[in-house]
């Protein structure tokens, strides 16, 4: 696990394992308890969650916030139209590509999925850490995504 020397330099290997650990931690617990009770993963909840908070996105946008390829993008947007909880609508101002919505059903699943997602990030994260030390890991992990989008750091290429 990561730790400050004496002098106060943060272990950046140890940082990142920490990172990358909990995040695999918290995705498959997640994974876990939306699987359980709403027959879907946490990737699916995500992109429901994008497709209602952003009406009328495309494959490419959904690309862009998660950081994966077009490719992946399109075969998980065709699983969700698969069943049921997407549509693709022709893009008036450019035929070449579709505006994603939700669905009635994808719209009544996302909307139940998040009340668990919500108490189960609590438990896990709200749990664990205090307000002060959520806040601060809130700020620290916003200020480090910033930069890693706006500086274009692991986009994928494809």
């Amino acid at each position: 696990m990561a730790s400050t020397s004496s002098g106060g330099t943060v272990d950046l290997p140890g940082l990142f394992a920490d990172l990358v650990r909990c995040e695999t931690r918290l995705y498959n617990a997640l994974n876990d308890r939306l699987r359980e009770r709403h027959g879907i993963v946490t990737s699916q909840f995500e992109a429901l969650r994008y497709l209602r908070d952003h009406p009328g996105s495309r494959v490419a946008d959904l690309a862009a916030e998660f950081a994966i390829g077009i490719g992946a993008t399109s075969k998980a947007i065709d699983r969700l139209e698969k069943q049921g909880w997407a549509a693709r609508q022709p893009n008036p101002a450019d035929r070449r590509s579709s505006l994603l919505a939700l669905t009635d059903n994808g719209t009544q699943l996302v909307e139940a999925a998040e009340r668990t997602f919500t108490a189960e990030v609590a438990r896990l994260i709200g749990g664990t850490l205090d307000n002060s030390s959520a806040t601060a890991a809130a700020q620290a992990l916003s200020k480090l995504r910033s930069v890693l989008e706006r500086n274009q750091i692991g986009t994928p290429t494809g």
